[in-house]
């Protein structure tokens, strides 16, 4: 397949007037007829330029009245700051690196804004579409980000997490799966993973699987950390695997093909599809919070992405400071500062998602990838503070703004693509679940999941106190200047009878006694001993910690150390500690 040629697009044209008008330092300027925004940065022959547009999740950029030195800008929606004298991200540091736009100046002095694209991949041997028979391309949902496709003689499966946790044992299924989910995916010609997190790569679910089907084909993108860093220590055997470049088509059959796209803000892991029959559109974004940095198909047959919010520790597991109570002055603040943060965040991503949707002008859009719950007893806290966003909100808000129909899935629920796009307004073209099926979980098998992680409480390794220095020398994070207090817990998150709680310098991964005498951000790490221990032994990321809400976290100043938490949840080596040769070695 030959590759098509990179392609310069002209986003905004300055006339020598207005080029004479700029001045040194930051400048905010806007095409009139797009009603897009750009930042210019002048500073003697240098110029540099900028969508206005923040990497994070797509908020516009202000003017920082905190910057003396006029380099930076600050972002509207959660306070990140662009130094656009380097477009390097300042707040949090050591983060992103913004898009350049490309600066030429015209032989008329005027001042050109070009963006380089490589062309929309999916418009490479693009496919008119043809008419689609009732029943021919049905989707079923099944449960959280779990579809059921139907695409012609062939079935399609994405992100099926259909039993046991997620995140440790801090997410589980909100909906109640169909009863013939196992044979659902056994049938299945192809499944699609789309990231690591597991809520959507669900080794208990793959292990069901692969009791039945263990050659299963699977799908994942070429991503920089493997999807499947952990199929060896998962057990789980599954023998076909497919790890598939970036933006170009794979040809399932004739009529069938899809194509994975990279996520802009975490290319590392995240990814998305596009799947097309005869000439059909499926977009699913699924996490991806800016999917193929933010250029995606219009007016695609069906949408669907996450809508929900809640998938972050912050700032329900946090305390000190303005989260705790004793050193707030109005001691109603603490809790009703983090009611406030969650419902404005919530409503922030609500508004974006709607934007998205109608922007993009899909046939259908469908939110999914939120339907988690926090059921254990122990987070009853995190359950009733982390309120998630309601599918019909959001739908309603689409509706409100745009005629995209929209559709709000319940397990066992089935879309009739063919039925749907030639009448709308068809009975049929949606079928809900039989009257009397169970919606909700109402109770949840805790026991064996639980037990998992009680066993690594009891390892060999913990008898040890130099298991330490082993897992912080192998996780491999230091020049940093951050000291980290990390304290062993029960439920309650009270210290563990018996266990640790030590202090890491990661400047030099040294383990003193006490806080150094030097100037150095602090953080203290309050993790459940039976998940921290877990994690530890079998080298996993601490999502399972952080996102699964295991952790209460103090830190002073109070300021997100990006480097340090994208390390321990991303960047983590791809084989575990080597624990045996550290027994032998202790013995």
């Amino acid at each position: 397949m030959g590759s098509i040629e990179q392609t310069a697009e002209l986003l905004l044209c300055l006339s020598p007037a207005e080029v004479a008008n700029l001045k040194e330092g930051i400048n905010f300027v806007r095409n009139k007829s797009t009603g897009k925004d750009y930042i210019l940065y002048k500073s003697k022959s240098l110029l540099r330029a900028c969508k206005n547009m923040c990497k994070h999740q797509g908020g516009l950029f202000i003017k920082d009245i905190e910057d003396l030195d006029g380099r930076s800008v600050r972002c509207t929606k959660h306070n990140w700051k662009l130094d656009v004298s380097t477009m390097k991200y300042i707040n949090p540091p050591g983060s992103f690196c913004q898009d350049e736009l490309v600066v030429e100046e015209s032989k008329e002095n005027e001042l050109l804004l070009l963006e380089l694209n490589p062309p929309n991949p999916w418009d490479s041997e693009p496919r008119s579409p043809e008419d689609l028979a009732f029943g021919e391309v049905q989707i079923t949902y099944l449960t959280h980000a779990c579809m059921d496709l139907k695409l012609g003689d062939k079935r399609m499966v994405f992100d099926p997490w259909l039993t046991g946790p997620a995140f440790a044992r801090g997410w589980w299924l909100l909906h109640e799966p169909p009863s013939d989910w196992l044979e659902r995916l056994c049938q299945a010609d192809l499944i699609y993973i789309s990231h690591m997190h597991s809520d959507h790569l669900s080794y208990p679910t793959l292990k069901k699987l692969a009791g039945r089907r263990p050659d299963i084909p699977i799908y994942v993108g070429k991503t920089e950390r493997p999807v499947f860093w952990n199929l060896n220590q998962s057990g789980v055997q599954l023998t076909n695997i497919n790890v598939v470049p970036f933006g170009i088509w794979q040809q399932v059959d004739k009529n069938l093909r899809f194509m994975i796209l990279m996520d802009g803000i975490h290319p590392e892991m995240d990814t998305c599809i596009i799947v097309e029959y005869k000439g059909h559109k499926i977009l699913n974004t699924v996490d991806c919070t800016r999917p193929n940095g933010g250029r995606l198909p219009m007016k695609v047959d069906l949408m669907m992405s996450d809508f929900a919010g809640g998938a972050s520790g912050f700032p329900m597991t946090f305390s000190g400071g303005k989260f705790t109570e004793e050193t707030n002055p109005n001691p109603v603040i603490p809790e009703e500062w983090k009611a406030q943060f969650i419902k404005t965040e919530r409503k922030k991503l609500l508004n974006y998602k709607a934007r998205l949707v109608k922007d993009l002008q899909p046939r259908i859009y469908c939110p999914f990838a939120g339907y988690f719950v926090e059921s254990h007893p122990s987070d009853k806290y995190i359950k009733e503070t982390n309120i998630k966003n309601d599918p019909d909100e959001l739908n309603n808000l689409i509706k409100k703004n745009s005629d995209v129909l929209t559709w709000t899935p319940r397990p066992g629920a089935t879309l009739d693509l063919g039925r749907m796009l030639k009448d709308p307004t068809d009975s049929k073209g949606i079928i809900e679940p039989p009257e009397g099926t169970k919606i909700y979980k109402d109770s949840w098998d805790f026991g064996p999941y639980l037990k998992i992680l009680n066993a690594a409480v009891g390892d060999e390794i913990f008898r040890h106190s130099s298991w330490i220095k082993e897992y912080f020398t192998w996780a491999g994070f230091k020049d940093y200047n951050l000291v980290v207090r990390m304290i062993e817990t029960d439920e309650d998150f009270s210290p563990f009878p018996g266990g640790y709680d030590y202090l890491v310098d990661f400047l030099d991964l040294s383990f003193p006694k006490e806080r150094p005498s030097r100037e150095h951000p602090f953080e203290e790490i309050r993790s459940r001993v039976d998940v921290i221990r877990h994690v530890v032994k079998n080298g996993l990321l601490w999502d399972d910690l952080y996102i699964g809400f295991q952790t209460r976290l103090q830190r002073d100043p109070d300021i997100y150390h990006h480097l340090f938490w994208n390390h321990f949840q991303i960047k983590l080596p791809l084989t575990p500690p080597d624990w045996k040769s550290f027994l032998m070695y202790c013995g």
